[in-house]
């Protein structure tokens, strides 16, 4: 149960043996106000320092998004496609609610993207499974439908079985479908964060796919958001999670996903997590001998 993602150069597999894969999220205008009017202005000098910043950051793939009201999606969402395609390496996952969007993302896309994404309803399965058929991709598939978003995990759970059987119909291999559970803010729903390890566990254990979600979600409305973040993501691993589309400039974030993969035995002789903080420990070690010498004197 492997997901292969590929950009001109670099390849990224997603499985439940493979480290966690971190998706950034940043280059995203919802909610960001100068980032989109520098979009829709035609200036992507921001999405060139958060594609850097991100994948410098540890970042595996990146979500590229252009849903800006009233602006010509599609071409912004092409061009920010290939301006990140010029200054990384990694694959995008191309992120668009408009289908005529994802077209045009696809058509200048080098290498074999994620395409974020598909839901349930029978309209949005009939226009974009052709299209990942089309061009060999692997899509994400969000567990509602045109009943909207149930509080009853097993009714995701079922949306989730339906895209899956939809998109094997339509020739699309069960590699190429990662489900996303839909995380929703805790803070409005009690049980959000257990709904969400349920569906994961039954995608992991019966459908044998790969998952990913939008991992900032969870703590969307509250205040101090990293680590809470951080802890969902780390559970979500333990569950069963393979991916998720969240923010690796934070570092409780960051060190949360590195420490879960050293738990799930993904980080071999844990020799990443001695790699990103042996520096740091040298460096304690050395203050500490100095500071010793110090009071010594």
């Amino acid at each position: 149960m492997e997901t292969i993602l590929t950009s001109k150069t670099k390849t990224v597999v997603i499985g439940p043996e493979r480290p966690f894969t971190m998706i950034g999220e940043r280059i995203n205008p919802t909610g960001r106000k100068l980032l989109a009017a520098e979009m829709a202005a035609g200036n992507y000098d921001r999405v060139r320092s958060d594609a850097l910043l991100q994948v410098t950051a540890g970042a595996h793939m990146l979500d590229v998004n252009a849903g800006i009201p009233l602006a010509d999606e599609p071409a912004i969402l092409a061009k920010a496609i290939q301006i990140v395609q010029s200054v990384v390496d990694v694959p995008i996952a191309i992120d668009s609610s408009i289908v005529a969007a994802l077209a045009r993302g696809l058509e200048v896309y080098e290498g074999k993207p994620l395409v974020n994404s598909v839901t349930g309803e029978e309209e949005r399965l009939e226009q974009v499974l052709p299209l990942v058929k089309k061009y060999g991709t692997a899509v994400i598939g969000i567990s509602n439908d045109e009943t909207g978003i149930s509080e009853d995990p097993d009714i995701r759970f079922a949306v989730a079985k339906k895209i899956v059987e939809r998109a094997l119909d339509y020739g699309i291999p069960r590699e190429d479908v990662l489900i996303d559970p839909l995380v929703m803010p805790i803070g409005a729903i009690r049980a959000a964060g257990r709904q969400v390890l349920h569906i994961v566990r039954r995608c992991h254990q019966e459908l044998k796919v790969n998952t990913c979600c939008g991992g900032s979600n969870i703590s969307f409305g509250l205040p101090l958001r990293p680590p809470l973040n951080a802890a969902f993501l780390t559970m979500a691993i333990g569950a069963g999670l393979t991916s998720a589309i969240t923010n690796p400039i934070e570092p409780e974030i960051r060190q949360a996903i590195m420490a879960a993969d050293v738990m799930m035995g993904h980080d071999e002789n844990c020799m990443a997590w001695i790699r990103m903080h042996r520096p740091q420990a040298a460096a304690d070690s050395q203050n500490g001998r100095r500071e010793r010498r110090r009071r010594a004197r």
